[in-house]
């Protein structure tokens, strides 16, 4: 796996580098990520086409949003998340990019889609965040991103899905993961602890870190319920259709029609 090492800081902040580190960093715990967002936007592009208008939903660093844009010059973005440090580095890679937006808000907060620039989209995507919530208000979330979705539009979350029936597998899976992630470690990949410790380092991004561990603390303490779980939560939130269109051993991606 490619070393991460801290991004140049000096006298202002290099937002790309930030960004290239975060994705790093990410693809040490996840390294066919990649291959989740390609499917994520196929299947974009074969329910709305080339031009959508995306919520990325959770979006942290905007990674969802910097593979849309590429792929799909003409799409709209809007992110929205609670954490002030990676929509810092968010907003600083998109600064000047008229086709991306950016709002801060809590998703559970009932009243949180009051705070979006538009009514409806034709795609709401998120990845690898919804974990931090518990079943209960995941679902309620759920709930409020079914009036969201336009008909004919889609909802995808590619999460941590644990199947409770495959305990056996859920193991095996896990240590074979695990081993190649500390061979990885011993050559110098960076882990979430050390990726925000350097984040508390930086000069622009130190303050709003500090304010990111107030919010949520170390980690948040969530659920990763089956992937059946999530499709049957999205069908009770009205979609029309929900089921799993990529896996891996530990993750899948759930697609919702409306």
């Amino acid at each position: 796996m490619t070393e991460t090492t801290a991004p140049d800081t000096a006298p202002a902040t290099d937002w790309r580098a930030w960004q290239d580190s975060w994705d790093r960093q990410q693809e040490w715990y996840m390294p066919d990520r990649e291959e989740r967002f390609r499917v994520m936007l196929d299947m974009v592009e074969a329910f709305v086409g080339p031009a959508p208008r995306v919520l990325d939903l959770a979006c942290g660093t905007g990674s969802i949003t910097d593979r849309l844009l590429k792929r799909f010059p003409e799409a709209t973005s809007v992110g929205v998340d609670l954490d002030p440090a990676l929509l810092a580095i968010a907003r600083g890679t998109f600064e000047g990019d008229e086709r991306v937006s950016f709002v801060t808000a809590d998703l559970k907060n009932p009243q949180w889609t009051s705070a979006l620039p538009h009514d409806s989209y034709d795609a709401v995507l998120t990845a690898t965040a919804l974990h931090w919530l518990h079943s209960e208000p995941l679902a309620a979330l759920y709930g409020r991103l079914g009036p969201l979705v336009r008909d004919g539009g889609v909802f995808m979350n590619a999460d941590h899905m644990i199947d409770p029936s495959t305990p056996r597998i859920n193991a095996a899976e896990r240590a074979l993961r695990h081993a190649r992630m500390d061979a990885a470690k011993t050559g110098g990949a960076v882990d979430w602890a050390e990726w925000w410790a350097l984040a508390a380092k930086d000069p622009v991004l130190a303050e709003p870190t500090a304010r990111r561990f107030e919010i949520y603390g170390e980690h948040a303490d969530g659920e990763t319920p089956s992937a059946g779980w999530h499709s049957g939560a999205l069908r009770d939130a009205g979609f029309g259709e929900a089921r799993v269109v990529w896996a891996s051993p530990s993750d899948a991606m759930v697609l919702a029609v409306k």
